[in-house]
């Protein structure tokens, strides 16, 4: 059998030396390869998927350039070119020309056959100033988004082209493999001013001083230009190369040039100039290009394969127990509990995927517990019965932060008890359990992160796992982070319930924090309570010692609003105003009811251990055209051990319900 390959950006898997013999028409293939095959099969059909759902087909008029489809299209107002290789090559590099398109191509024909993309973004006329620059970016962000090109690119300046590569290189360090001038211009005043030995352009002069805001008298001293711009790249370890004529009188070598190679290794950064004796400005590059390929696949698949660990991920204490188990037992639990970002087709069916490539004698069981709308208080809650009941978890994956912001608009204390309670409530089940938080980022968070300022949701969170040591992946600061510099963009990353791409970053620093794991943990030592009041003792109260009130399935087509069809069929504890009191013994500190509040929620009016009525309204901000799954908490504070709760159902004053629905009624001991 042959090879078969799939490549996204961040995974690729391979199909190779499956060994099979055909008898008669029978096809035998060893067990362990047939389960290897069809875990091979699942994830390149995943990643098929993904491919098709995140990079769109190629934009522009499609013509042939060498042998590769090339698309013309616009950016901004801005002409652009990509040329597609045949094939992409593993991580998807490219390079990007700035100059004079096609001309003297050979560099550029030869990365094409090696799987590189080819770029052009034509600035020419801008001189490299900072309108160049900013178009640039926009283009970047633009291919890289959409077509999920390498994040480090491979410069190529000819001649004025050089202006754009250095300046924006400059501005974006962190965005470049390499960079490779050819007779570049290095200096404004060497050309097109013609200050001193070269030659010089008056027209492309004039333009060039007004590009950069420039008079005779200021461009004199004007610090612009790439010769002056070289720090910020030797900082970055970016490796340069200059293809140069000795005998060029309009790039002058020893204006542009040799004043950069100077400068550049006072700085230690590493340039390498070939010079080509006795040659002009013209013929640029080189009749043999395999200097110049070399140096640029050997600098950007460099680039490629040192994967940069984002500080983002918060290793702490890591996933040596679970990953542990995983390999010598051969079996693993793994769940997932959140809100909608959970529940949907996201990052948790990667995730999956990526532990069962990184484990692939292992048997896993999945336990799906996302549940939209729903906040960590009610995870705390639910989580016995939607996780702890299907089996000891080894792997616990938790994403509350955007619910206990946009949904529960919890304060700090509700946010440290929710999540310490779901922490603590599945430390006891197994001591053992490996945890990960995921903070996951909407609007609001991502506006808060990029002011510098505290999202409360985040920074609440924020004690519980560096209380508990959990391994913690920000990925709401990630993302704020490739925005703010360019990377990314909101649309790209796909919103509040990421696009396939976005769920993709997330799954990526998860496999960070997996590489990242020492093989063997430490014995965990589990730390006395954050807040002694969190929900770690969360339970559902069995329906049976509820007395009052009726349990069925409601009319839901009777109702206004809509109920989602994971409630549907489920038998519910309705009140109404109209009905007597309910009541019942619980044990616990806290006590409180998980109910469907829709457009006719009313307010739940109750009293306990026979002290005075309280109320608690029902109807939510998002109630008014769906039946809302949501937590209210009755008490929070009370002392350990029986109490007698009495409920009844008011009219809401302002919304007119007058109904109460109750999933469970939960309490913590």
């Amino acid at each position: 059998m042959g090879a078969f390959v799939v490549y996204s950006t961040q995974a690729s898997c391979y199909w190779k030396g499956l060994s099979a013999t055909v008898e008669g028409d029978r096809l035998n293939i060893a067990e362990k390869q047939a389960t290897l095959l069809n875990r091979v099969m699942k994830r390149c059909l995943f990643l098929l998927v993904l491919l098709t759902n995140s990079l769109s087909a190629y934009e522009g008029e499609m013509t042939q350039w060498h042998g590769s489809d090339r698309y013309d299209f616009i950016v901004g107002d801005q002409k652009c070119i990509l040329v597609a290789p045949q094939e992409a090559a593993p991580g998807r590099p490219w390079v990007w020309r700035a100059r004079f398109f096609g001309h003297e191509p050979q560099a550029d024909i030869a990365l094409l056959s090696k799987g590189y993309h080819l770029a052009y973004c034509d600035v020419g006329a801008l001189f490299g100033n900072a309108e160049a620059v900013a178009h640039w970016d926009k283009f970047y962000v633009h291919v890289v988004g959409k077509y999920d090109l390498a994040r480090k690119v491979a410069l190529e300046g000819m001649s004025r082209g050089g202006l754009i590569i250095y300046n924006w290189a400059a501005k974006n360090p962190d965005k470049v493999a390499c960079l490779y001038g050819d007779a570049p211009v290095c200096d404004l005043r060497s050309w097109p001013g013609g200050k001193w030995k070269g030659k010089g352009r008056s027209g492309d002069w004039t333009q060039a001083m007004a590009a950069h805001g420039l008079d005779e008298e200021s461009a004199s001293i004007y610090k612009g230009s790439p010769i002056d711009q070289l720090a910020p790249l030797a900082k970055a370890g970016i490796p340069l190369l200059h293809v140069v004529g000795e005998a060029d009188v309009v790039v002058p070598v020893e204006e542009n040039s040799d004043v950069i190679e100077k400068r550049y290794r006072e700085l230690g950064g590493s340039i390498e100039v070939i010079r080509k004796p006795g040659v002009g400005h013209h013929p640029h590059a080189l009749e043999d290009p395999k200097s110049i390929v070399d140096f640029i696949h050997r600098h950007t698949s460099k680039a490629l394969s040192v994967r940069a660990h984002s500080p983002r991920v918060l290793v702490r204490s890591g996933l040596a127990r679970s990953s542990s188990k995983f390999r010598q037992e051969k079996v693993g639990h793994v769940a997932f509990i959140g809100g909608s970002i959970t529940e949907m087709n996201g990052y948790r069916p990667m995730v999956g995927d990526l532990l069962e490539e990184r484990f692939p004698e292992t048997t896993f069981t999945f336990t799906a517990a996302g549940i939209s709308s729903t906040c960590s208080t009610t995870g705390a809650f639910r989580l016995d019965a939607d996780v702890l009941s299907k089996g000891m978890v080894d792997l616990l994956f938790v994403e509350f932060a955007v619910n206990d912001d946009q949904d529960g608009k919890h304060a700090e204390r509700e946010c440290i008890r929710g999540l310490e309670g779901v922490v603590r409530n599945a430390y006891r089940a197994n001591p053992d359990m490996d945890i990960v938080v995921t903070y996951f980022v909407n609007p609001p968070i991502l506006k808060a992160l990029q002011a510098a300022k505290p999202a409360v949701s985040i920074a609440a969170h924020d004690q519980v796992t560096k209380h508990y040591q959990i391994p913690t992946i920000h990925l709401a600061g990630e993302i704020a982070d490739r925005i703010s510099d360019k990377r990314l963009t909101w649309k790209q990353f796909g919103g509040t319930h990421p696009a396939p791409y976005g769920n993709r970053l997330c799954a990526d620093l998860i496999e960070q924090l997996l590489e990242s794991t020492r093989v063997e943990g430490k014995a965990r030592a589990l730390p006395g309570p954050l807040d002694p009041r969190s929900y770690a003792h969360g339970y559902f109260i069995d329906m049976k010692a509820v007395k009052g009130g009726s349990l069925t399935i409601p009319e839901w087509k009777a109702l206004q609003g809509n109920c989602r069809t994971r409630f549907r069929d489920v038998s519910l504890l309705s009140l109404a105003a109209s009905d007597e009191p309910l009541s019942l013994e619980f044990t616990g500190r806290a006590v409180g009811a998980y109910v469907l509040a829709g457009p006719d929620a009313g307010v739940a009016e109750f009293s306990i251990d026979g002290g005075a009525w309280k109320s608690v309204p029902l109807y939510h901000r998002h109630s008014k055209g769906l039946h809302y799954p949501r937590t209210v908490m009755f008490a929070a504070d009370l002392k350990s051990g029986e109490h007698h709760l009495k409920l009844r159902v008011s009219t809401d004053p302002e919304h007119g319900g007058d109904a109460m629905r109750v999933l469970h009624f939960v309490a913590n001991k």
